[in-house]
């Protein structure tokens, strides 16, 4: 038996008593019945008994964990279980990198707008945003905030 005098949620769920030498009992606990109902609606009892007979005792808690996910991800979508989420995560991460690439290339733009102006170009002619930009390349030229005038600068293109 698992925990104490009551049945693993697999003997329970299957209604049968849980022996001593359960192979389910260390890893579908009395207290989560969900566990081994949502594997045993997928998987079913027998499999899931031979797919852990089969493996070393060390790998059995993963196996368990795989399983669990597998049948969860395949009860929220029959078609393509838990390959539709990693298709969706990997398409996602390729969006997220197509918009890092934009957001480099936009970046590098500026910084080569900024080093074609010509230094002694006059501020009051320059856009907002440029005027942004010339500051922010310069921002490591002030170290504190004490009213300095870089800070003061910066300051006065907010407002």
């Amino acid at each position: 038996m698992g925990a104490g005098s009551s049945p693993c949620a697999s003997c329970k769920l299957l209604r049968r008593r849980c022996a001593k030498d359960c192979i389910f009992a260390p890893y579908f606990p009395p207290d989560d019945p969900y566990k081994f109902a949502i594997v045993h609606k997928i998987f079913g009892a027998s499999n899931v008994s031979k797919m852990l007979q089969e493996l070393p005792l060390d790998q059995r808690p993963d196996a368990v964990n795989s399983m669990v996910y597998e049948a969860s991800a395949r009860m929220r979508d029959p078609v393509y279980g838990c390959v539709g989420a990693i298709t969706f995560l990997q398409n996602q991460v390729s969006r997220l990198e197509m918009q890092l690439a934009a957001a480099q290339a936009e970046i590098l733009s500026f910084q080569m707008q900024q080093q074609a102006a010509p230094a002694s170009f006059p501020m009051t002619q320059m856009n907002q945003y440029d005027q942004n930009l010339v500051f922010l390349s310069n921002a490591d030229s002030f170290n504190s905030v004490d009213g300095s005038p870089e800070v003061e600068d910066y300051c006065s293109l907010w407002s």
